[in-house]
């Protein structure tokens, strides 16, 4: 498995032992909700489990075997093809450094994974960072802070960007206590 799958993986056990209830009685849950779209099915189970966005909607993907499992009506990747499709080609010595922060990122807690054609969104209650190729020589992780100091490698974002920060990342030991620090407290403030 990659480092998605397994974050979704071990999200997935947190959310059975949070509930108390297996994923076949989660999905069974889901599927007799009376709802038919995502959305309905992910706030039917944020209210009726009491479960974060994040989590609900994890469970909402996995259940409906949505976008992540399936290729798009509008031929676009499936969503749990994106991440390959992003480091493909010349890209591919990338895939180490996404999937050194993905490692970091999974111990944190639940969070929502939203894969787009050229990055992937990160959400708790908001999004807290954006992680992707931005060259074939680099990955930008966006960072969503406030009030820290800019530096050589935090560089700062001109004000109403997706992102208050960028930090570029071309090999994957600069996936480090710095940054992970960095991206802890975007994931605290979006929560």
């Amino acid at each position: 498995m990659g480092k998605v799958e397994d974050a979704i993986a071990t999200q997935l056990a947190n959310i059975q032992q949070r509930t108390g209830k297996s994923l076949e009685e989660l999905a069974r849950i889901a599927r007799e909700c009376g709802h038919s779209k995502h959305g309905e099915i992910r706030d039917y189970l944020k209210t009726a489990l009491g479960l974060g966005h994040g989590d609900a909607n994890t469970l909402t993907h996995h259940v409906l075997k949505s976008e992540a499992a399936r290729p798009s009506t509008e031929g676009n990747a499936a969503d749990a093809d994106v991440v390959d499709a992003l480091y493909a080609g010349p890209k591919a010595a990338l895939r180490p450094i996404h999937d050194a922060v993905m490692a970091e990122l999974a111990g944190f807690g639940e969070f929502e994974i939203s894969p787009k054609k050229t990055y992937l969104s990160l959400r708790r209650k908001k999004q807290f960072a954006m992680l992707g190729p931005a060259t074939n020589t680099r990955v930008e992780l966006g960072l969503n802070i406030k009030s820290l100091p800019a530096s050589e490698r935090l560089l700062e974002q001109a004000a109403g960007g997706m992102c208050n920060y960028k930090v570029r990342l071309s090999k994957p030991e600069e996936v480090n206590a710095e940054l992970i620090s960095w991206i802890k407290q975007a994931y605290a403030n979006a929560g």
